[in-house]
């Protein structure tokens, strides 16, 4: 664990385990945001089931892209810790190239990891959190949500389709009682940043964007719904 995630995890303790007694799902869980989100969200005290396209100790193996693997991964967090409260969207990826020199491949990849697997992993785990009548899903979307990057047609494509879902679900969840957000980051310390914006100077840590989940996990207020919180300057 690094120092950052160290002193992320004191924080959230000191709150005194506020999210005790939940359980939350992280998608793209082994590695730079998704795992900053993972740890605080269990500081604060809750159960986290996360995954990653390839298991890494307790973070299972599942392609977000891909619904048969994603059927299997939400019934095994059910199976193992029951419906979640807390579902955090982070899984993705990115690929650098001019529109014409994209290739379908990556064009599909790109969309399948940000768009469709934050499509899929929702609807997977809908129907027990609409049970509940509760919750909170946080969609990882990113200033690329927001404004267009040359080189980055696709992902600027996916990023600004999972505002547009985000939005919409939000509506439609407002009578379950299940608040839908995104938190659309800037320039992190990532090795996606590396590879999308080779050369970029990141303005954050991933523990600065997990913060930002820890608020609309644990304490925005229920009315807070559809809402996209750009975290850059």
């Amino acid at each position: 664990m690094s120092q950052q995630e160290t002193d992320s995890s004191a924080r959230a303790n000191e709150d005194g385990g506020v999210l005790a007694g939940k359980i939350a799902v992280v998608t793209g869980a082994s590695r730079g945001i998704g795992r900053a989100i993972a740890t605080l969200l269990e500081a604060a005290g809750a159960k986290v089931a996360g995954c990653a396209r390839h298991a890494v100790g307790e973070i299972l193996a599942c392609d977000v892209g891909r619904p048969a693997e994603v059927e299997r991964f939400a019934a095994e967090v059910q199976r193992r810790l029951g419906p979640p409260d807390l579902l955090v969207n982070n899984a993705g990826l990115v690929a650098r190239a001019p529109l014409d020199e994209t290739s379908l491949e990556n064009w599909d990849a790109v969309l399948d990891s940000n768009l469709k697997g934050t499509f899929l992993v929702t609807r997977a785990f809908l129907p027990a959190m609409r049970a509940r009548r509760g919750g909170r899903i946080v969609n990882i979307a990113s200033i690329s949500g927001r404004q267009g990057t040359a080189g980055l047609t696709a992902y600027c494509a996916a990023k600004h389709g999972v505002v547009g879902l985000t939005r919409a679900l939000g509506e439609e969840l407002r009578p379950d009682g299940i608040a839908v957000n995104a938190v659309c980051p800037g320039s992190v310390d990532t090795d996606m940043l590396r590879v999308g914006m080779p050369g970029a100077r990141p303005a954050m840590s991933p523990e600065d964007v997990a913060n930002v989940v820890i608020y609309l996990c644990a304490y925005a207020p229920p009315a807070l719904t559809g809402s996209c919180v750009d975290v850059f300057g």
